[in-house]
């Protein structure tokens, strides 16, 4: 019998496994304040829409250091920028 895609997510506990981490991208807000779309920073850093689409909705369960620093230096920014955690 297939899954539903919300039973999919879920883990052993019942808990959903977007919810597990605490970790929030504000990639668009400082798009934003840079004036550039995300067309056009997909553009610059070579990275897919959908990868930073992903990022940007808040939906990426992992990042990695090179995706990173290519998306901070584009947009001339700092990962504490880009990045903060939600208090427990």
């Amino acid at each position: 019998m297939a899954l539903s895609n919300q039973e999919e997510v879920r883990d052993a506990t019942g808990e959903d496994s977007l919810s597990k981490h605490r970790i929030e991208c504000h990639l668009d807000k400082v798009l934003e304040q840079r004036e550039m779309t995300l067309t056009e920073l997909s553009r610059r850093t070579g990275i897919t829409m959908a990868n930073l689409s992903i990022l940007k909705t808040n939906k990426a369960k992992a990042v990695r250091f090179t995706t990173l620093t290519a998306i901070c230096d584009v947009l001339d920014t700092t990962p504490a920028e880009l990045i903060t955690i939600r208090q427990r």
